[in-house]
């Protein structure tokens, strides 16, 4: 079967030669790699099957196996490395758990240290008690959640060339927003001319629904379901992203319909400094919490700390359902030190209960040697649709 490989087998390789050095240091003979996102880094593997059990073994001197059910055995020949791909087999009985136990087994990891990722939906508690049950006496596991995650932070050259189309494909959603919103517009047709631009220029379904609202709506930093039509004077909210080949770049923008209230202008013009100010804080040396400083200094300046959130981005890169954030999180004191490489999605989110006025900016940047660099090209000033 032809292999449908989003990177050179080379890449892949360099992967797993990094994780398994971190496998090694870490004292472990294996990892259990449960989140979805960690296999498509390491192989390749492209699906949503991890709604159900399956379980990527990675052992410390390389070997990779993969437990899953009967329709990703070809799924995973097809967009994967992988070569020793075992099948667990569905019926009331089943209990895919042993099946695991004896993978592991076959793999020489009887009487082993097994790290497994647990922070995972890919992982769910009736299936790591299964796996508890399965293993006891046969191997220690203890909790490696981070141990691939951490590599997946700083992105390499070709991962940041699928980056840079995700920011162009979120300009093109950001321009159908444009052209379409104004007094009378139905949301549905927002969001169609949205997905549409994405789609045609060839990009994925994002990690998580489009946020869209409007009127008190607006306020809202969640999708819900249920559309309306945008009023003469209005407000609308979107938080959306670009996606290719799994890798997102995110925008947040909040529309003033009809005309913009001076209250609104002014929440606006806050979040804009604010977001400035974090990406001028967004530079190797300095920490994610330094990030968010810069965000809380300057809306505590204008006056807005009521107003602001606790958190004001996060780390971007290939995400699967349910969530297109990634960790680490841009909250107060977040140690994590910045590098070369990394890609955040700053957004900036003021919501007025006092007024019902809502303000939002935000948009993704990466980090580079000399500091950030924009990666969206839109203009970051307040939009008005008459």
């Amino acid at each position: 079967m032809a292999k449908h490989l989003h990177f050179d087998v080379s890449e892949f390789e360099a992967r797993r030669a990094a994780a398994c050095a971190k496998i090694e240091a870490e004292g472990l003979d294996a990892v259990l790699v449960f989140r979805q996102e960690s296999m498509f880094y390491l192989t390749g593997y492209d699906t949503f099957g991890y709604c159900f059990f399956q379980c990527l073994v990675v052992t410390a001197d390389g070997r990779t196996a993969l437990l899953t059910r009967a329709p990703d055995l070809r799924q995973a020949k097809f967009t994967s490395t992988l070569v020793d791909i075992r099948v667990w087999k569905d019926g009331a009985d089943a209990k895919p758990a042993n099946d695991l136990r004896a993978m592991l087994e076959d793999l020489g990891l009887k009487g082993g240290k097994l790290g497994a990722e647990f922070d995972t939906v890919g992982l769910t508690a009736h299936n790591y008690i299964q796996i508890q049950e399965s293993i006891a006496g046969f191997a220690e596991l203890v909790d490696a959640s981070s141990l691939v995650g951490e590599l997946r932070i700083i992105k390499s050259p070709a991962e940041l060339a699928y980056v840079r189309r995700a920011a162009e494909l979120c300009d093109l959603a950001l321009e159908a927003a444009i052209q379409r919103a104004g007094p009378g517009v139905d949301e549905s047709d927002i969001l169609a001319d949205m997905h549409s631009a994405i789609f045609r220029a060839g990009g994925d379904d994002p990690a998580n629904e489009f946020i869209i609202g409007s009127g008190p709506g607006a306020m809202m930093c969640r999708y819900y379901s249920g559309r309306r039509k945008l009023d003469a004077q209005d407000q609308l909210t979107l938080e959306f992203a670009g996606t290719y080949r799994h890798y997102h770049c995110s925008m947040m923008k909040t529309f003033a319909i009809g005309s913009a209230p001076e209250r609104q202008q002014y929440l606006y013009s806050a979040a804009t400094d604010a977001l400035l100010a974090c990406e001028d804080s967004l530079k190797p040396g300095n920490t994610v919490g330094d990030v968010f400083q810069a965000h809380a200094d300057t809306l505590d300046k204008a006056g807005l700390n009521a107003y602001r959130l606790n958190a004001c981005g996060y780390s971007q890169g290939t995400t699967y359902a349910p969530c297109w954030m990634d960790p680490p999180m841009i909250y107060d004191g977040n140690p994590v030190e910045l590098k070369e490489g990394m890609v955040f999605f700053l957004h900036m989110i003021i919501f007025d209960d006092d007024t019902g006025l809502a303000a939002t900016n935000g948009r993704t940047s990466l980090v580079t040697a000399s500091g950030s660099e924009s990666l969206s090209k839109a203009p970051l000033d307040l939009i008005v649709k008459k």
